[in-house]
């Protein structure tokens, strides 16, 4: 039976409210976009504290700090495209340099955005929003974790930046082991022969790729990093040193993001060789979200072949 799909976005809609229900202190912003980004949801139910700032997206972050020094817990929510790249100098300046506790939630991140182009595949934005010091940077992978990733930025003090996506993707967390802590990665198979690091929708995929490559032979374990900002930095010298091979795979260029990051860690701690797997230093183009997916190789299918070419 194939399983439930839901988009990140919409987890990240009805975790907000479940969030307002809690905490007074919790206020949305959104930039005209409530409707798209799911937080509309959260509107409906408290429209006292939610704002829309309009199309000003650099305006929304400089309201987001303000009122995150009134003690406030903002989330500011946008399209990724203009949350990290249109106002990426008010979230560095007047959030990230105070360290204020803003919450930054990018919507409809990566490629799987589809017929809006390359305009709004925002496949820049976990390579920008890493590195400004201080920020935490969550890319979760399914309905569950989207959730619990909400609640963990609001405990958590400070910056935090969370991507989300437009697709339906399969719940893969769904189980009652699951635990979600910022900065660990999750060990969702055992493998000898090479270790699979995704984050996002890719986890599912690469969970999909890993069982078709053990029909040929090819033992891989898969780790979920949901963190990609702190980074599990243990566990991925565990499993490096473990299987001696790495694959990354994400939605997002591999310029600075996921990859990087995992090869930053490993060449510095426990060298191994990587092959990354995303976005190849170029832009989208127009077209079904699947099947852009599935043109740019991070699907089950392609990132089978590549692990297969690279092997």
């Amino acid at each position: 039976m194939e399983n439930k799909k839901i988009a990140t976005r919409e987890s990240f809609g009805n975790a907000l409210v479940e969030l307002g229900k809690k905490h007074e202190d919790v206020v949305v912003l959104d930039a005209d976009l409530a409707e798209a980004t799911k937080t509309c949801i959260f509107q409906e139910e408290f429209p006292e504290r939610h704002i829309d700032c309009g199309i000003a997206e650099s305006n929304l972050m400089g309201v987001a700090a303000g009122l995150a020094t009134t003690g406030k817990v903002p989330f500011a929510s946008t399209f990724a495209m203009f949350a990290a790249g249109r106002a990426y100098e008010q979230v560095r300046n007047s959030i990230g340099y105070p360290h204020l506790n803003v919450k930054v939630c990018a919507t409809h991140a990566g490629i799987s955005v589809g017929e809006d182009g390359a305009t709004h595949q925002c496949n820049e934005d976990i390579a920008l929003m890493r590195t400004i010091p201080g920020m935490v940077v969550i890319n979760p992978s399914d309905d569950v974790e989207a959730r619990a990733a909400v609640e963990a930025a609001y405990e958590h003090e400070g910056p935090v930046y969370m991507r989300f996506g437009r697709l339906a993707v399969p719940v893969i967390n769904d189980r009652p082991d699951y635990k979600f802590e910022l900065g660990k990665g999750i060990v969702l198979r055992e493998g000898k022969d090479l270790t699979i690091v995704a984050t996002g929708l890719c986890v599912s995929e690469a969970l999909e790729a890993a069982k078709e490559l053990s029909e040929e032979g090819v033992d891989a374990a898969v780790i979920n990093i949901h963190t990609i900002k702190p980074i599990d930095e243990e566990l991925l010298c565990e499993y490096a040193k473990k299987t001696g091979k790495v694959v990354t795979v994400e939605e997002h260029s591999i310029i600075g993001g996921l990859g990087a990051a995992v090869c930053e860690v490993l060449s510095e701690k426990c060298p191994t060789p990587v092959k990354r797997i995303g976005i190849n230093d170029c832009f989208g183009e127009s077209g079904p979200g699947p099947e852009l997916i599935h043109k740019y190789g991070i699907d089950k299918e392609g990132i089978k072949a590549q692990i297969k070419a690279w092997l």
